[in-house]
């Protein structure tokens, strides 16, 4: 028997909004011209067509669906908005762009992409990593769109040629949050990324990040540390600024004057002296860091190492007494020693200054609803050699509190190298090969580490395949 699939074009799904899906029971089937027509598990149909008729102007026709299929639809392509008994009373405007940054807000998107192409543009929201689409937006109501919100940001609507990066606060009863816009001119037209920047984010701490107990001891002893440098490495989007600035909540204190050089600034702390960076005008992280040196600093936080003069100045920066956090785009907290060697950087230099090299990755979590206990493993995965000795594992199902996608949530899984005094040697001979010292001194690796969540259930066998190849 052919196995029935949920999902909804997403021309049909936005004809109605998730509110009025739930409170009709339908799911968009067709739409020809002046006529639209929806399944439904409602009994009295004739009554329901007529009102539909009237709430949408159009001639409805309806389709008998069971109760459990129209579910499945309702919650595979409508995410309900999660509101409280204090936020019923909050309005939200009726203007289509507000709708959809508030909608993305609520369901807990991290960045929302308005697209064009020559046919038709769309809009696509990022939750828990992975992208969906969820509106298509027609070529002539498009210009409107992103000109509103070049508007918002205070960006110039007129340039067309060149990206530009803007900001805009949002006020709503709850929260007050900002979101950062990055325009980028494509072949078709202009592609808008919005990236939610929420203040509850200031709320992590590092007890609650992904950290194993012996991982978080390892850390907050090397960031306590007077001077030295502290690397965390990974991809974009993988936590690492969610981390640093975990860790400067963790420092901030009335004794220590701290400065940071960031692009962009994503949130504002209380107490720390942030610096936006502005290449046009010359005020990069490198000299930046020099006037820092002058500003008497106890820490400071770059924002991300690029190039050999940023790395050479955050060298000279832990070298005179102060502590240095910063982010540099590696494979692995090993890999990070390697990548400052090719910038240039003496390894002697290395080795004196580095208190601790990290990577990080984020994996999706388990829906603890629906997942379920799997004992055995694809062809395809027992090629892997990490999952032998995997005899039970749970594998993503889909149900309504996780939107039928099985997963809900995500956890960073970290790689933490502490550099001791063996390691130094290891740095200063450039020893690259250090697989034998981690398996002695008994630290975790990113694949270790993700095949302890597989083990313990909080992740799937397919969301780790992809780092583990």
């Amino acid at each position: 028997m052919e196995e029935q699939h949920f999902e909804i074009a997403t021309a049909l799904v936005q004809l109605i909004s998730s509110e009025e899906a739930y409170q009709y029971r339908i799911v968009p089937h067709k739409e020809e011209g002046n006529q639209w027509t929806f399944k439904t598990d409602a009994v009295e149909q004739e009554n329901l067509s007529q009102e539909l008729s009237i709430v949408f102007g159009k001639h409805i026709i309806l389709e008998q669906e069971t109760q459990n299929n129209i579910q499945r639809y309702l919650e595979t392509n409508y995410r309900k908005r999660a509101k409280t008994k204090e936020q019923k009373s909050l309005t939200y405007s009726e203007d289509f762009l507000l709708n959809i940054i508030y909608e993305a807000k609520e369901i807990g998107s991290s960045d929302i992409h308005f697209e064009v192409f020559e046919k038709q543009a769309r809009v696509r929201l990022r939750i828990d990593g992975k992208l969906m689409e969820r509106y298509v937006v027609s070529l002539k109501e498009y210009p409107k769109i992103i000109n509103r919100i070049k508007i918002m940001a205070s960006l110039d609507i007129s340039e067309k040629r060149l990206p530009q990066d803007g900001r805009i606060n949002l006020t709503t009863e709850q929260e007050d949050f900002d979101i950062r816009v990055s325009s980028l001119p494509t072949l078709h037209g202009e592609k808008l990324v919005l990236r939610i920047l929420s203040k509850n984010s200031l709320h992590a701490s590092l007890d609650n990040l992904g950290f194993t107990e012996k991982e978080l001891t390892t850390y907050t002893t090397a960031v306590q540390k007077p001077n030295g440098i502290v690397l965390i490495s990974g991809p974009t989007g993988s936590g690492k600024t969610t981390t640093l600035y975990a860790t400067l909540k963790l420092l901030n204190t009335n004794d220590t004057n701290i400065l940071t050089i960031e692009d962009p600034i994503e949130y504002t702390l209380e107490g720390v002296n942030q610096v936006q960076l502005k290449q046009n005008i010359g005020l990069d992280f490198a000299s930046t860091l020099r006037t820092f040196l002058r500003q008497d600093p106890d820490i400071i936080m770059v924002g991300e190492i690029r190039d050999v003069d940023t790395a050479n100045m955050a060298i000279r920066a832990s070298l005179t007494g102060h502590l240095v956090l910063s982010t540099i785009h590696t494979n692995s907290a090993w890999a990070t020693i390697s990548r400052l060697i090719d910038m240039g950087i003496p390894s002697f230099l290395i080795a004196s200054t580095l208190n601790v090299s990290v990577a990080q990755r984020l994996v999706r979590k388990l829906c603890t609803s629906c997942k379920k206990l799997e004992t055995t493993l694809t062809k395809k995965e027992l090629n892997l050699e990490q999952f032998n000795g995997i005899e039970e594992h749970y594998k993503a199902v889909g149900c309504p509190s996780c939107y039928q996608t099985g997963y809900q949530g995500r956890k960073a899984v970290y790689e933490i190298i502490p550099i001791t005094e063996e390691l130094v040697n290891n740095i200063i001979e450039k020893k690259i090969e250090i697989h034998q010292y981690l398996k002695d001194n008994k630290i975790a690796t990113l694949k270790s580490n993700m095949i302890a969540l597989v083990k313990e259930g909080i992740t799937s066998v397919e969301e780790v395949y992809p780092f583990l190849i």
